[in-house]
């Protein structure tokens, strides 16, 4: 039915104009409530969003606190990004630790060393910007839109930050750590049947092999040789955190277009011996820093298990995206890319000995999965046809073997010695790339001599 409505003479008098949500808010209950305790932001967005902190800090009862923090979204969302990031870089610093409260409860710690000074000198110590956070998540959505927040703080650059937005990063990345824990999120499988709005998420957040469209999607996660597992967050039922992409397979693949292929034929699970894991996608970029890939993929391996215990390896096919960055500083930017073989032996010493901060494994990915005790087990030229695969890598992938019994071991061997676990195939490739290096140094030294 189309129902409409005649304005009256004031209407029509009057030009529309869209209240903005802190108009909306002031002329509200709550905004009665704030005027009564002082409480009055101003115009400017930026400025009234620290009004409305300082609001939500002062906050002596819980009751108001989820309606104010659902006003403050509202206007933090309806603001533009140049306001957002200013609030951001200025909210820590306006809200220092409180240094008489926490001399008070040392002081009070020294004289009765009880529980209860205890509890009081831990609550007198915590951060203000601590304590926002934890009621900005009682909005709403609170925790998603918390998400959102830290996403337009990392879009800062590092160069235009000031001290306060890498505090404040901090404590956005400390809380997310303890409400994301492994422990407290779902593991679910992903399918065809799943809803419309998650599977249009998986299209979106997928970041290795982007999908081309509903039927690559289709053959991804319908067939009855392939899996999709994400791990979610209560308050998050349709946003998945991190999803991973698996075949069954009756060997470990040397090419993602053999995984991935248009026209290919399913295999009974029960004839396959390998579950790949082809494509690990963070989906939330406010969830920067936050360690649950490496869950996912034991947990993951789990159930495999419990559904298919006849299955002996579980392996990725894995892009090298620093491999071709390396190569070009290694043989100058304008080199001839190497042959197939020379490809395999140059990214095996990219992978063992190029290292980062700490010793780790310059390789974001290898630093990944060789940091959850897998095992460098294969390298493959051409396995990437992509134009993306052909930029960041010349077309390697690898495969990194997770064999439970070693995982331990291998993670032990990295993070204390900084030794990467290798298969012989791959110590080999490292070794002839050695020693190609070490034939044509020489060669050229007799050229000089020459």
């Amino acid at each position: 039915m189309n129902a409409s409505r005649t304005r009256t003479p004031a209407e029509n008098s009057v030009p529309s104009r869209r209240r903005n949500p802190l108009d909306l808010l002031m002329n509200s209950g709550l905004g009665k409530l704030l005027r009564g305790i002082g409480v009055a932001p101003r115009q400017d967005s930026g400025e009234s969003l620290l009004d409305l902190a300082d609001a939500l800090l002062s906050l002596r009862g819980r009751a108001s606190g989820p309606a104010l923090a659902s006003a403050f979204f509202d206007l933090y969302e309806a603001s533009d990004l140049t306001a957002r990031q200013d609030f951001l870089g200025k909210v820590h610093d306006l809200h220092p630790a409180d240094a008489k409260a926490i001399d008070k409860a040392i002081a009070k710690w020294n004289e009765k060393r009880d529980e209860a000074t205890a509890l009081a000198l831990n609550a007198a110590t915590e951060s203000p910007s601590a304590r926002l956070i934890n009621q900005l998540n009682l909005a709403p959505q609170g925790t998603q839109r918390l998400i959102g927040m830290r996403e337009d703080l990392l879009a800062v650059p590092r160069a235009a930050a000031p001290a306060g937005l890498a505090a404040l990063d901090r404590e956005l990345e400390s809380a997310f750590t303890a409400w994301f824990n492994a422990g407290f999120l779902e593991l679910r499988r992903i399918g065809w049947d799943s809803p419309a709005v998650l599977l249009e998420r998986i299209i979106r957040y997928e970041a290795v092999h982007e999908i081309q469209g509903w039927d690559d999607l289709r053959r991804r996660v319908e067939p009855v040789d392939r899996r999709c597992y994400g791990f979610f967050h209560p308050q998050m039922r349709d946003d998945p955190l991190i999803f991973v992409e698996v075949a069954l397979t009756q060997q470990l693949p040397g090419a993602i277009h053999q995984v991935i292929a248009e026209e290919r034929e399913p295999i009974d699970p029960r004839e396959a011996s390998c579950a790949i894991f082809y494509s690990i996608s963070n989906c939330q970029v406010g969830l920067k820093g936050i360690p649950f890939g490496n869950h996912l993929i034991k947990r993951v391996v789990g159930l495999l298990k419990e559904e298919l215990p006849h299955l002996k390896t579980f392996a990725t096919l894995s892009p090298v995206p620093g491999f071709a960055k390396w190569l070009a500083r290694e043989r100058g930017a304008d080199a001839r890319i190497p042959g197939a073989k020379d490809l395999r032996q140059l990214a095996a010493r990219y992978l063992v000995t190029a290292k980062g901060r700490g010793n780790q494994p310059a390789d974001p990915v290898a630093r990944f999965h060789l940091g959850n005790g897998a095992r460098l087990e294969a390298v493959h030229a051409n396995a990437d046809l992509s134009p993306n695969g052909q930029k960041q890598s010349h077309g390697v992938m690898v495969n990194y073997l997770y064999d439970l019994a070693d995982i331990e071991a291998n993670f032990f061997a990295l993070t204390e010695m900084g030794a990467v676990a290798t298969s012989k195939a791959v110590q080999a490739l490292v070794d002839d790339s050695d020693g190609s290096s070490k034939k044509k140094a020489g060669k050229a030294q007799d050229a000089v001599a020459a």
